[in-house]
């Protein structure tokens, strides 16, 4: 990232992405990462943010529903600028690799061009309440592998990014991706970022090309302990929430 004083709104950010190279990181690998995407005093900012319970909903104790040991809360409306802006922008480029993913698993399913449009399909649904929102670890906190649904409706890729200083704040808390593939055993990955990176990766399954074509596989994700200190990360979800 440039001097903080010169960086760009997200919206150029992004447009800077090469996305026809993370798509093939996508398609290739399950997942994508990207040069730093927020400056550290953005990752501050909104790790600043987790204090202030006016901002949030709801606050997920994890080790309550043996999700893990940690905690997590999402945004309320309206969401911080940052997270719109990064949420919106970010979205119609998504909505592409979807609908190519959609073609390839013949689903039938079509993504509109704007993340308000979709919204809109989330809204139709009963799906209404914002679903961004900020992950906190200490020591010894875990996320245990699981999918982010929320209803009937659910966009194919999210995005997390790092707010913390990976190696400096924390230790420890990589990314976990585990796909589950047709009379395969599981292949894990684990992915470290550094703060303001962003990992795009699917909801809950991809398209894989097979002999006969392209099929299904499931896809959950976590993070694994925390050695030492405290992280915080915020998670990017398309689709809203009952």
């Amino acid at each position: 990232m440039t001097d903080e004083t010169e960086a760009a709104p997200i919206e150029a950010r992004l447009a800077k992405l090469d996305w026809q190279a993370i798509s093939r990181q996508l398609n290739d690998q399950g997942f994508a990462t990207t040069p730093p995407l927020l400056t550290p005093s953005e990752c501050d900012q909104l790790a600043g943010l987790y204090r202030d319970d006016r901002q949030f909903r709801s606050r997920i104790d994890m080790a309550r529903f043996r999700f893990g040991q940690g905690e997590y809360k999402y945004f309320a409306d309206p969401l911080p600028d940052l997270v719109q802006s990064l949420r919106a922008n970010a979205y119609p480029s998504l909505a592409g690799i979807a609908n190519v993913w959609a073609d390839r698993l013949g689903t039938g399913e079509r993504y509109p061009n704007t993340l308000e449009a979709f919204l809109e399909i989330c809204r139709k649904h009963g799906q209404r309440k914002p679903t961004p929102l900020i992950l906190y670890y200490q020591a010894g906190g875990y996320n245990c592998m699981h999918q982010d649904l929320y209803g009937e409706i659910a966009f194919p890729l999210q995005m997390t990014c790092l707010l913390s200083r990976h190696g400096e704040a924390f230790v420890g808390g990589e990314l976990l991706l585990i796909e589950q593939r047709p009379r395969a055993q599981s292949r894990g990955t684990a992915i470290s970022l550094q703060q303001g990176e962003a990992l795009i990766f699917p909801n809950r399954y991809r398209p894989v090309p097979g002999s006969h074509g392209y099929y299904r596989v499931n896809v959950r994700h976590g993070v694994s302990t925390i050695a030492s200190g405290e992280r915080y990360s915020l998670g990017i979800i398309f689709h809203d929430a009952k």
